[in-house]
């Protein structure tokens, strides 16, 4: 069977090796789509924290089950699959707290652990949920999108509401548009005015804020002076993430989202005075899964203007440069191998 490899920053290699075996309580994944996400590009470029090289990269998959070595197992031949990329121990104090996402021992598929640019993969039967009612493009975007729900369920957001979410990517727009679905009212902030102009036409976005243009004083202005009860920044960018508690309102909630390779800096009588709530949010949990799979069955979210482009396995060789490119205009990529 076939793989792609990246064997360092910008060199991705295509080769061969034979197809595995089952392991005891794993199920034998035929591929059929991959999402190109934020991971893998930042990956492909060098910029991604805790990561090594050679790795295979992929985690955002839709699979069908090839066999499963599992006695206990409800999957059987020809399920379709959404794969849980979180490989978690189960036995740290996190597993034990119910926070699995957070595991201490976590190997994430594809960033610790090589991942799912393969043709046919072996996981843990336990992390795969059944989704024959689902389209396979569903099926490959529920990670990315319940990365999103995570954060909206950690934040404790409410019906009626006024959240601002900065960074209009694919993180940025799964929650922007989960937040409509749950009711609230979205602010939505960038530096790209055709992402802003996206969000508001297809996502749902109340308003949008270009943050090159007094963005605190918009969202004033957008509020009638009360700011928001939550922030989300999916932007991984030290500047935004420093910029984030501007615009929530005293008692509010700051959630990071996207990942920045460094320190970050806040003036603590600032952040002391609106007796913020600051809080991160890694990955997700089976709950957002599940809640993700509901909105999608429901066709609450808008998949075709989400997946901009699907390309053949290969043109991860020849094409990844383009889509990590500062100028690509693609939201989501979908690799298919049918």
């Amino acid at each position: 069977m076939q793989y792609i490899v990246c064997e360092k920053p910008m060199k991705f290699e295509l080769k061969e090796k034979e197809i595995p075996s089952p392991a005891k309580d794993e199920a034998l994944l035929a591929i059929k789509r991959i999402g190109i996400c934020g991971t893998d590009l930042h990956a492909f470029k060098g910029e991604q924290p805790f990561f090594s090289y050679p790795r295979i990269l992929g985690h955002e998959l839709a699979a069908e089950v090839l066999s499963v070595n599992d006695e206990t197992s409800n999957l059987v031949k020809g399920d379709r699959v959404v794969v849980q990329p979180y490989i978690n121990c189960g036995k740290c104090d996190a597993c034990l707290a119910g926070k699995p996402n957070c595991c201490q021992n976590i190997r994430v598929f594809g960033v610790h652990t090589d991942g799912g640019m393969q043709e046919v993969i072996s996981f843990p039967s336990r992390l795969l949920l059944k989704a024959n009612d689902l389209s396979l493009d569903e099926i490959a975007v529920v990670e990315p999108l319940a990365i999103g729900a995570h954060a909206i369920r950690r934040a404790g957001m409410k019906a009626g509401e006024t959240v601002v979410v900065m960074g209009c990517g694919p993180i940025g727009i799964g929650i922007i548009q989960l937040c409509k679905y749950l009711g609230a009212t979205v602010i939505a902030v960038d530096i790209n005015e055709r992402r802003l102009e996206v969000v508001q036409k297809h996502f749902g976005a109340d308003h949008v804020v270009d943050a090159m243009k007094e963005p605190k004083e918009q969202i004033l202005s957008i509020t009638d002076g009360h700011l928001a009860q939550s922030v989300f920044d999916a932007t991984g960018s030290k500047k935004a993430i420093e910029s984030g508690t501007d615009y929530m309102k005293h008692g509010g909630n700051y959630v990071l989202v996207g990942l920045f390779k460094g320190d970050l800096t806040f003036t603590h009588p600032a952040i002391h005075a609106k007796e913020t709530t600051l809080m991160c949010s890694r990955n997700a949990t089976l709950e957002d899964f599940e809640f993700v799979m509901k909105v999608l069955r429901e066709g609450k979210f808008n998949l075709s203007a989400y997946v901009t482009s699907q390309v053949a396995f290969k043109k991860i060789l020849t094409d990844f440069k383009d889509w990590a490119s500062v100028t690509s205009g693609e939201i989501k990529v979908m690799t298919v191998l049918d």
